[in-house]
């Protein structure tokens, strides 16, 4: 008997989110999708990011322009391409089309970080996620710019506490991001967490107010000069 290949839709994965769960494809090629649901999930405290001096200079300066959600589908593929440490991928073609309609429906954001202005730069690096209510999934980031991904970083958790966010979920937690605070929380503590946050009415902004953006920045309170 024949086993039936079950169809995971942008609707299914919005439940599952709200379940706690997350697709991954065991490499670029992979025809399949699987469910994870970790022990021990990593989360990014928004009211307790650490953020280093020289990388907030770095992000106040006029270096980098950021924006949101003008090169979705480019961000989500930039990810998708083997990099240093990196050389295989969890981004499978089905993971690009079910997050494109996810960006469609509103409900997954992307972060652009250009080298020069938008219009004629380069994509220095960036970062996609969901959102549902007031709980954002980090899904990705890239960087091909020293410090570009860390600025998408620090613009994102600006922004989730601007619009009222209470939950950024990092998946795992990883050297790279334990500099920021990210953590380990059992699976029931995360879950907890989830409930709290997934139905908060909470509204993603494509162009908040840059001075309340900066002031949102800024109010991150630098821990180090690193």
């Amino acid at each position: 008997m024949s086993r039936r290949r079950f169809e995971i839709t942008p609707d299914l994965l919005l439940r599952a989110y709200r379940a706690g769960l997350f697709p991954m494809a065991e490499s670029r090629d992979a025809e399949r999708l699987y469910w994870l649901d970790p022990e021990q999930r990593g989360v990014i405290p928004l009211d307790g990011f650490h953020l280093p001096k020289r990388l907030l200079r770095t992000t106040l300066s006029d270096r980098f322009a950021v924006t949101s959600n003008r090169a979705f589908a480019t961000i989500i593929a930039a990810c998708a391409e083997p990099a240093e440490g990196r050389e295989e991928t969890w981004i499978n073609p089905d993971i690009e089309r079910l997050f494109g309609a996810l960006h469609e429906a509103g409900h997954a954001h992307s972060i652009e970080v250009w080298d020069g202005a938008p219009a004629d730069g380069q994509l220095a690096g960036g970062l996609y996620g969901v959102a549902l209510g007031g709980a954002f999934f980090g899904e990705s980031m890239f960087s091909r710019v020293r410090d570009a991904s860390k600025v998408a970083l620090v613009h994102l958790v600006a922004r989730l506490r601007l619009f009222g966010f209470r939950l950024l979920d990092a998946q795992f937690q990883t050297t790279h991001l334990a500099q920021f605070g990210c953590h380990e929380v059992p699976r029931a503590q995360y879950k907890r967490l989830l409930a709290e946050a997934v139905d908060l009415p909470v509204t993603w902004d494509d162009a908040p107010d840059p001075a309340a953006l900066e002031a949102a920045i800024r109010a991150l309170r630098p821990t180090s000069e690193g």
